[in-house]
């Protein structure tokens, strides 16, 4: 956690929702809201990914929140195979009400990101990861970046470009990378930050 990470809560449909909320230097240019990945396999707001993507975020101007689906942390209710969660990402999003929202997410989050985007307009989705087969996600906008590691044991390549290749969606592929990309997270918070404009 960054010393200057601040703990907030919001109201969600199974009660309050912790979130980490990081602010950049200057004035914000928009949020990215952050989804962590499974709950049930040790996915918390902290998870060194979803850091990795506060701290891109945060490099290119943008507030970073990181909120902790139910029944994690200090969130309150129980894990919903994925219905309630995108129904708490909804209510985090609904308090930002902001115009420029990222929607970004890990694994698990990332499949409920792609969710969410079909009823929450946002400027960008990026995708790390994204649990596709597990958790079927719909076809996401064209300007989403999906980024992928070529060995990810826990979420094979081949089922993220099956998922990708109908809808001509590239994926960014990091060479030897595995799920949690270790000792390659400079390499993904590179991607992120030079795919922006």
């Amino acid at each position: 956690m960054r010393p200057g990470t601040k703990r907030e809560f919001v109201a969600g449909p199974a009660g309050k929702i912790e979130c980490a909320v990081d602010a950049p230097a200057g004035a914000p240019r928009g949020t990215a809201l952050i989804a962590h990945p499974h709950p049930l396999y040790g996915g918390t707001l902290d998870n060194k990914v979803v850091q990795t993507l506060a701290r891109a975020f945060l490099e290119l101007g943008y507030a970073a929140w990181r909120p902790n689906f139910r029944g994690v942390g200090t969130s309150e209710g129980r894990y919903d195979e994925g219905n309630g969660e995108v129904e708490d990402l909804l209510a985090v999003y609904r308090h930002l009400a902001e115009a420029k929202i990222v929607l970004a997410g890990f694994s698990f989050g990332a499949a409920m990101q792609a969710r969410l985007v079909q009823r929450a307009p946002c400027e960008r989705l990026v995708l790390v990861a994204p649990a596709v087969k597990n958790f079927p996600a719909p076809p996401v906008p064209a300007n989403t970046l999906v980024i992928h590691g070529e060995r990810d044991e826990t979420v094979p390549l081949g089922d993220v470009l099956d998922w990708a290749r109908p809808q001509d969606l590239p994926v960014v592929v990091v060479p030897g990378g595995e799920h949690f990309f270790h000792q390659r997270l400079p390499i993904l918070r590179g991607i992120v930050t030079s795919n922006w404009k």
